[in-house]
């Protein structure tokens, strides 16, 4: 299936290495020096373009965390739109590193992933130049981002905009009784800087 320029635009701003050295210089009381990956994977080829993501410390590479699956499909609701559908690893213990070793992917399969159902953004494009622009991903209304992890319910707030050199997430943790949140991108996003391209 031949796929949209929008939705290759994406795939390809979203695809690559990325961290946040400036801002953790900036201001180291609110953000952490992270790395994040960000890999194409073979997987829901004939309608998506799907990424693994992950993310570590600076100071602990060898420790990544936050494993976790991005499917950029095409809106079924509009012929332009965009959405992102996320999933888990069943298992992301079995996937630590691949952010760094790629060829830890070469084995995953889409029997291995958990839908997460609430877990769903949509994009919208605006051209800021010729042949250049940002996406920008929010959530559904709604929608109630949740998962199971360690036995517990965690509850997130997802969300990010990028363009073909930056990167702003805003994904943050959920307190669930009181809606505030706990961690992530509290006072504003994480704001990173391509620095290889997948």
């Amino acid at each position: 299936m031949s796929f949209s320029p929008q939705l290759v635009n994406l795939g390809n701003y979203l695809a690559g290495e990325f961290d946040n050295r400036e801002q953790a210089l900036g201001e180291p009381i609110w953000f952490v020096h992270l790395r994040l990956w960000q890999r194409p994977v073979d997987l829901f080829s004939d309608d998506s373009i799907t990424l693994f993501a992950e993310q570590a410390n600076i100071v602990n590479l060898d420790r990544p965390y936050r494993q976790r699956i991005l499917r950029l499909m095409p809106s079924p609701d509009s012929e332009t739109g965009l959405y992102v559908q996320y999933y888990m690893p069943k298992n992301p213990s079995a996937l630590i590193g691949a952010g760094r070793h790629p060829e830890l992917l070469k084995t995953l399969t889409v029997q291995q992933l958990e839908l997460l159902p609430g877990c769903v953004l949509s994009v919208s494009q605006q051209t800021v130049a010729p042949n250049s622009y940002q996406f920008t991903a929010s959530p559904l209304p709604n929608t109630c981002c949740t998962f199971s992890y360690l036995g517990n319910t965690v509850q997130v707030s997802l969300g990010f905009a990028v363009t073909e050199t930056e990167l702003h997430t805003y994904d943050k943790g959920i307190d669930q009784e009181t809606g505030k949140a706990t961690w992530g991108a509290i006072v504003g996003p994480y704001r990173y800087t391509k620095r290889e391209q997948y």
